[in-house]
C-alpha cells in the first residue's frame, strides 16, 4: 500500500513541477509514445481523403504537431512496412517483401527501436500490433501485452473471404481488442517512471474485417456514402505487371457483382472512427499524465488501403492509395503546431528521427533520413524522394510531383500529381518524360535482395 502511495505522490509532485515551471519537463529526458494504426489510409480528416469522415481525435493530434501531408510507407503489406521501419533495413536490403516471409531468421542482428530504446537506459513497453502478428519479436519487449481477439457475427455476413467482410457487431466499446489494448497504454501512462519511457501502442481496426460496434456504422447511412473517384478502364494503360498486382477479376468483381460497394466503404469509415475513439483515449491519458510535456507522439499508419481505385482493393500495390500513410509527430518544444509539410518523407525515416529526438547515439546502417529538420520547419529544404517496393524488383519512386514505378520487368509507370492525383494517365510512354523518368530512377534501390524464405501462415 505505501508502495502504492509513494507512486501516486511521484506523479502528482511531477504534474505540479511541470505546471509550475515548463522548463522542468523540457529538462528531462524524452518519453516517446509511438502509436502505430493497422490498413488506416489517408481518409482521415487532416489528410483530406473522404469528405465527412469523423475523426476528432486525430484531428486534435494534427493541430498540435505536424501533419506529413505526403508521407510513404516502405512496402505496402503489413509484416515489410513494420519490419523495415522497425529495424531500420529497406525491403530491398532485407529480403523481406511479404507478409508470409519471417523477418528476424534474415536479419538475426538487426537491432530494433524498442530494442535499441532498451540498450539505452529506457523503459520499454509495447502492447497490441506492433510487429506482423505472425512474426511479432520476444526480443524487443522486455513488456508486452498481446492483442486480444475482437468479437465477431455468429457467421461472416458478406463471404468471409480471407476476412474481407463487414458489418456491425452488438457489442460495446469495452469488448473490443483495441479498447483493451488501450487500457493497457492507460495503465502504463498512470505509473511513475524512474526512467525515460518507450511505449508502443499498436491498433488491429481498420484491419479487415470491418467489425465494429453499430453506433460507429451509423454515423455514416448508406445513403451519404461517397464512392472513390473512378474511371473505365483505368487499368488499361497499365503495364501487365500492375495489372496482375491489382487483380480485378477477385475483390473488385465480387464487391460490384453483389452490390457491396457503398457497404464496404461504410464499413471501412466506421472501423477508422472507432479506431479515433480509442486513440483519443490514449492520448486523453497521455495529456492528463505527468508525463504530457516530455513525451514525444509519433503517429503512423503502416501502410495505405485501396477502395475500389484502379480496380484494387487492400493494399499490396505500388500506387498512391496503397503507399500513401497518415504520418503526424509532435516533439515538444521543437515541433511546429499546426504544421503542414509536403516534402516527401518515409516510414523508413522514423528511426533516426526517435535517435536524434531523443538525443541517442545515431544508430549505424539504418536506412532512412531525420526528419528533424522538417519538424522544426515543415517548408524546409529536403532532397529526398520516397521509396515503395512491393515484391522484388519492383518500386516506386514518389517526389513532390511525380510518381514513378518500374516493375522486375522493365515496364514502367509514370504519374503527375499536379494534373493527375488519381494516377488515371500513365506518361510513361511520352518521349517529353523520359529525363523526369530518369531523375527518378536515380532513387530507385542500387541492389535487390532475393526473396526470403515464406511460410504458409501470415499471408493477410
Amino acid at each position: 500500500m505505501a508502495k502504492k502511495y509513494q507512486k501516486a505522490f511521484g506523479t502528482l509532485l511531477a504534474i505540479i513541477l511541470t505546471m509550475a515551471n515548463p522548463a522542468f519537463a523540457q529538462n528531462t529526458k524524452y518519453n516517446v509514445l509511438f502509436i502505430a494504426v493497422d490498413d488506416m489510409n489517408d481518409w482521415i480528416g487532416p489528410f483530406g481523403g473522404y469528405p465527412g469522415i469523423h475523426t476528432p481525435n486525430i484531428d486534435k493530434l494534427a493541430r498540435k504537431g505536424v501533419v506529413f501531408k505526403k508521407a510513404y510507407c516502405s512496402a505496402p503489406a503489413c509484416n515489410p512496412s513494420r519490419a523495415s521501419l522497425l529495424t531500420g533495413v529497406r525491403p530491398s536490403s532485407s529480403g523481406v517483401y511479404h507478409n508470409n516471409q519471417p523477418w528476424r531468421p534474415v536479419l538475426k542482428d538487426a537491432v530494433t527501436i524498442p530494442q535499441y530504446f532498451t540498450a539505452n537506459g529506457y523503459e520499454v513497453k509495447g502492447a497490441g500490433k506492433i510487429f506482423h502478428n505472425a512474426f511479432n519479436d520476444k526480443a524487443s519487449w522486455p513488456s508486452y501485452f498481446d492483442i486480444p481477439k475482437s468479437p465477431e457475427p455468429p457467421k461472416a455476413p458478406v463471404n468471409g473471404f480471407a476476412h474481407f467482410d463487414w458489418s456491425p457487431v452488438n457489442v460495446q466499446d469495452e469488448d473490443m481488442g483495441d479498447f483493451k489494448v488501450v487500457n493497457e497504454g492507460i495503465g502504463f501512462l498512470n505509473n511513475q517512471h524512474d526512467k525515460p519511457f518507450f511505449l508502443a501502442v499498436g491498433f488491429t481496426r481498420p484491419h479487415l474485417p470491418w467489425y465494429v460496434p453499430q453506433k460507429y456504422f451509423d454515423q455514416y447511412p448508406l445513403s451519404d456514402i461517397k464512392l472513390p473517384k473512378t474511371i473505365e478502364n483505368d487499368l488499361q494503360d497499365v503495364p501487365d505487371a500492375g495489372v496482375k498486382i491489382a487483380k480485378p477479376k477477385g475483390d473488385h468483381q465480387f464487391i460490384v457483382a453483389h452490390k457491396q460497394w457503398e457497404k464496404a466503404v461504410q464499413g471501412y469509415l466506421a472501423s477508422i472512427t472507432f479506431a479515433d475513439g480509442q486513440i483519443g483515449r490514449l492520448l486523453d491519458a497521455l495529456e492528463k499524465s505527468a508525463y504530457a510535456q516530455n513525451t514525444i507522439i509519433v503517429f503512423f499508419g503502416d501502410h495505405g488501403w485501396h477502395l475500389g481505385e484502379k480496380e484494387h482493393w487492400r493494399k499490396f500495390a505500388l500506387w498512391e492509395e496503397a503507399s500513401r500513410v497518415p504520418f503526424i509527430v509532435y516533439a515538444p518544444g521543437l515541433s511546429k503546431t499546426n504544421g503542414v509539410s509536403e516534402r516527401t518523407v518515409n516510414l523508413m525515416d522514423i528511426y533516426p528521427t526517435l535517435t536524434e529526438l531523443c538525443k541517442l547515439p545515431a544508430k549505424k546502417g539504418v536506412e532512412g533520413n531525420s526528419i528533424v529538420p522538417l519538424l522544426k520547419n515543415p517548408a524546409g529544404a529536403w532532397a529526398h524522394p520516397s521509396v515503395t517496393t512491393h515484391g522484388f524488383g519492383n518500386h516506386a519512386v514518389r517526389s513532390e510531383k511525380y510518381r514513378y514505378i518500374r516493375y522486375n520487368d522493365g515496364s514502367e509507370e509514370l504519374y503527375d500529381h499536379d494534373t493527375d492525383p488519381q494516377e488515371w494517365k500513365n506518361l510513361a510512354k511520352d518521349a517529353k518524360y523520359a529525363s523526369v523518368k530518369a531523375e527518378l530512377a536515380k532513387s530507385l534501390p542500387k541492389t535487390d535482395a532475393k526473396d526470403a524464405p515464406t511460410v504458409k501462415e501470415g499471408k493477410e
